[in-house]
């Protein structure tokens, strides 16, 4: 490779997945200088994410952490993470590449699982309000702010227990919020009515509901209505950069149906669930423009599912002719916007339940990992060096025809 010029050997590099350029890096010291650099890392994400190559779905079941290629369904690879031992690990979210995972709240990484790469959030105690001794509900989401070029973690705790418990209107929360670039956690202290009531009437979320979607630089969750206690429906967002909570405007005749969220094409867009029998999929196509709103196209319920508690959107075949819907976090299929038919979508050795995140090959977190590693790799290194300098003196001491006493 050394008579390729170096502007050939990027444009090649470019196309290709993260988990072969990891092996690549080997070929010599300009592929690896390249492969580990900012500006190579970012055009790659960029090139990935335009065409839309190299795309996997990340499966968890309950003993599976998996990726499999969605062109090649056969292609599945494990997974092994490194919150694996910690027990039940929850994913969290998927942004550029990475993944969200927790054991609890003080236990929790950024994982990259083409490159194996991982960043361990320093843990951060739940500071609980006067009167709470325990925590309830948790809530995370997971995005990538555009404006600070940061990856961005959100907590949110519900606390209980002692006098928060006799409350008649309310329990004590915490939101926190985690910079990568920072490497540290914020309290988020101004925070709008509407959130509060998510901790307030002690929300029952769906298992979509209780993590952030992430469209356009924004974490948004469904608080939703409570027959006989809360009539409507309220979408809330987190703008990434200014980590500030609004809420977010949508048709007012979707506001006392039984809706869900989740985002198509970069758009974010309602899932509108009609008695079980069928879904209307709405989509947001200018964000925060009430009047962008429109129904994209229903979804029946297919004959193979007995109920149809859940539906979501993943993404768009590459003629746009289909729609891949994972059904009751435990089936994906493709769906015919023309003839309206299902086909599953089978992957080899996976017949159990399992829920579904979308996820890019990508560099991101680079090759090297967790920074505490890096510097105990940098630290191994300076010793083996200092001892290689020492043992290269007593050679040179030697060879001088001098004898070493002992």
């Amino acid at each position: 490779m050394a008579n390729i010029p170096m502007d050939i050997i990027t444009d090649l590099f470019l196309r290709l997945p993260a988990s072969t350029l990891v092996r690549f890096r080997v070929l010599s010291k300009p592929c690896f200088s390249l492969i580990d650099s900012p500006d190579f890392i970012a055009s790659h994400l960029n090139h990935t994410l335009q065409t839309g190559d190299h795309l996997m779905i990340l499966l968890r079941g309950p003993r599976l952490l998996c990726t499999v290629d969605i062109d090649a369904p056969d292609k599945v690879s494990d997974v092994e993470h490194p919150l694996k031992a910690g027990g039940l690990t929850e994913v969290f979210g998927s942004c550029n590449g990475l993944i969200g995972l927790s054991n609890s709240p003080t236990d929790i990484a950024l994982f990259n699982p083409s490159t194996r790469q991982t960043h361990r959030l320093p843990a951060e105690i739940v500071d609980f309000p006067e009167g709470s001794t325990t925590r309830g509900y948790v809530f995370y989401g997971l995005g990538y702010d555009s404006v600070s070029e940061d990856y961005k973690v959100v907590r949110m705790i519900q606390c209980k227990g002692g006098k928060a418990d006799e409350l008649v209107f309310g329990f004590p929360y915490e939101i926190k919020v985690f910079s990568l670039k920072k490497n540290s956690w914020k309290r988020i202290k101004r925070v709008l009515p509407a959130i509060q009531l998510l901790f307030y009437f002690y929300y029952h979320l769906l298992y979509r509901r209780g993590y952030g979607v992430l469209a356009c630089n924004s974490l948004h969750w469904v608080l939703p209505r409570r027959p006989g206690l809360i009539a409507f429906n309220t979408i809330i967002r987190f703008d990434l950069a200014s980590e500030e909570f609004e809420i977010l405007d949508f048709p007012e005749s979707l506001a006392h149906e039984n809706i869900d969220i989740g985002v198509l094409d970069g758009c974010l867009c309602l899932m509108c669930n009609h008695e079980f029998s069928y879904v209307d999929v709405w989509i947001m196509k200018e964000y925060k423009v009430e009047g962008s709103w429109s129904k994209l196209f229903r979804v029946p319920k297919p004959k193979s599912v007995e109920s149809f508690d859940f539906m979501r959107p993943l993404l768009y075949s590459k003629d746009r002719d289909k729609v891949l819907l994972e059904i009751n976090n435990a089936k994906l299929v493709w769906f015919d916007l023309a003839s309206k038919r299902f086909r599953k979508l089978r992957i080899k050795d996976c017949d159990s339940s399992y829920s579904v995140e979308l996820l890019v090959s990508s560099l991101v977190l680079g090759c090297r990992g967790d920074p505490n590693e890096v510097k105990r790799r940098k630290e191994r290194r300076a010793r083996e060096d200092k001892l290689m300098q020492q043992s290269n003196k007593r050679d040179d001491f030697l060879s001088k025809g001098f004898k070493l006493v002992l």
